[in-house]
């Protein structure tokens, strides 16, 4: 008997040091991009738009510490600008379809009825128009760019948090402390505010966290096929983009936004996790 609480004790052990890990682990890699995107605002190596052809396609260490593209541009200094546009990009669009598909969702359990079912048939088309192809209607109207791609993610993310919201909330108005909120009286929105939504604010917290990484890889999807920031401004995207002639000859042109992209996504799905673990308590019993 005692050999089975040890176990079940040690099992909990490693369970939780497997969550810290997760949590400090993408702390740190999220932290570090940060802190290189916000560091290429006022400084980088060299100006990332500066051409130096008689330096073309140097590899790292020979000509810069990552080497230079094809038209001798550094590529670290690209990568931080990059850095910066990925990063800004996939937050400011998630926090705008993040507020609005959270505000749809509490809405839509606050009313139920008709607004809810109006809601789940609004996110059925939403869902039905991937953000690429999004993306390429909105930029025929309004060209490549920052607005175009912010866009283009925040209305794919909308659903997505609406119908996590709108269950998370349905789950807290069939509490009890809703129901002794409703008997003394309380508006609908009043619950919603009070009583609701402190109570779903943490699982937000994590989903947004976690759709940080789909934004990241879906601005690069866009800024690849063009509907990103417009050149000369440099994306993670962009720079796998232009790589394409030029995998025989330098495959580091490819091979270091493609590593910057996935330890980005790596870093926020790390992180999501370890948010999700620390945030629930039914995760923290365990």
């Amino acid at each position: 008997m005692t050999s089975v609480v040890s176990a079940v004790t040690a099992g909990r052990r490693t369970s939780r040091l497997s969550r810290r890990i997760n949590l400090v682990s993408g702390a740190v890699i999220i932290g570090l991009l940060v802190a290189v995107a916000l560091l290429s605002l006022v400084w980088t190596p060299v100006a990332p738009a500066k051409i130096q052809i008689v330096h073309k396609l140097q590899p790292p260490l020979a000509f810069g510490l990552l080497g230079t593209d094809q038209l001798g541009r550094d590529v670290l200094s690209m990568l931080m600008v990059g850095c910066w546009n990925s990063l800004s990009i996939a937050i400011t669009a998630v926090a705008i379809g993040g507020t609005l598909g959270s505000i749809s969702g509490i809405s839509a359990a606050a009313l139920r009825g008709p607004f809810e079912a109006l809601l789940m048939r609004i996110c059925d088309v939403i869902f039905a128009l991937p953000p690429i192809l999004s993306a390429m209607v909105l930029g025929a109207f309004l060209g490549p760019g920052r607005f175009t791609a912010i866009t283009a993610i925040a209305v794919f993310m909308i659903p997505v948090f609406a119908r996590v919201t709108l269950a998370t909330s349905l789950q807290a108005w069939s509490r009890d402390y809703v129901t002794a909120a409703r008997a003394i009286g309380n508006t609908r929105l009043t619950i919603s505010l009070r009583h609701v939504l402190p109570n779903i604010l943490n699982q937000i917290i994590v989903h947004g966290a976690i759709q940080l990484g789909l934004a990241i890889l879906t601005e690069a999807g866009l800024s690849f096929l063009g509907l990103g920031m417009a050149p000369p401004a440099p994306t993670w995207g962009r720079m796998l983009a232009d790589a394409q002639t030029y995998l025989g000859l330098a495959p580091w042109l490819a091979i270091l936004p493609g590593l910057a992209i996935a330890l980005t996504v790596f870093g926020f799905n790390m992180l999501g996790d370890g948010l999700r673990d620390l945030l629930d308590p039914r995760q923290a019993s365990r």
